[in-house]
């Protein structure tokens, strides 16, 4: 493959990167929001390891409208709090287990990105590289999907109290993009390394790949 290939796969890499840590750091996996009662307003942010509890009062004024905002957050799932060995079991499993999953994701991006590095030196490795470069990226997308299904499954169903009435948030979409990316990623390295291999110009440069006569 080209170098320029690479480059552009590298590119593409990053911002994958960038966007699992997004997805992985953010807390607004799901979002729920209580009705306006007595001014008060309450929204509840779920992410992977933090949920964070929003509590809005509106004071009406005579002049203007004052609003007071008060946010905690505080680990999740928790063991006592979240029921986590009384009847929760299956929940928090799978929550915590997509974390895991994203924090893997993290990892495989990260390592792809150092192999792309790695390969370019030479022009021996980049005929080789792309495969890896290909796997490593797949790997990454399986575990985001996997992450996204459990997170997904969990909503769908209403395993966690509200979330039956929550919505999807931020990092729910930025995770989505994250392994639609990372497919259509291994399908342009795969596409490419594969041409490149069987010599076209487009794809292996002004030095194609051509097998020496036996």
């Amino acid at each position: 493959m080209r170098k320029t290939s690479y480059g552009v796969t590298a590119v593409f890499c990053a911002v994958v990167l960038i966007l699992n840590i997004l997805a992985s750091t953010r807390t607004d996996w799901l979002v729920y929001k209580t009705p306006e009662i007595f001014h008060t307003k309450i929204i509840v942010r779920y992410g992977l390891r933090e949920r964070c509890e929003t509590k809005v009062i509106s004071l009406p004024d005579s002049d203007t409208d004052r609003n007071y905002t008060e946010k905690s957050c505080r680990r999740f799932p928790l063991t006592k709090t979240d029921e986590c060995q009384n009847g929760n079991e299956r929940f928090c499993a799978s929550w915590t287990s997509a974390g895991y999953a994203v924090e893997l994701g993290i990892g495989f991006s990260a390592v792809s990105l150092v192999a792309i590095m790695f390969g370019v030196s030479t022009h021996s490795r980049r005929r080789r590289i792309w495969r890896a470069v290909a796997g490593l990226v797949a790997l990454q997308a399986v575990f985001q999907l996997l992450a996204f299904g459990l997170v997904t499954d969990m909503y769908r169903t209403g395993r966690y109290p509200t979330f039956d009435q929550a919505k999807p948030g931020t990092a729910y979409v930025v995770n989505a993009i994250s392994w639609i990316a990372s497919v259509l990623i291994v399908i342009g390295v795969v596409t490419t390394g594969i041409s490149a291999d069987q010599g076209h110009r487009w794809a292996a440069g002004n030095r194609a790949y051509r097998q020496l006569p036996s």
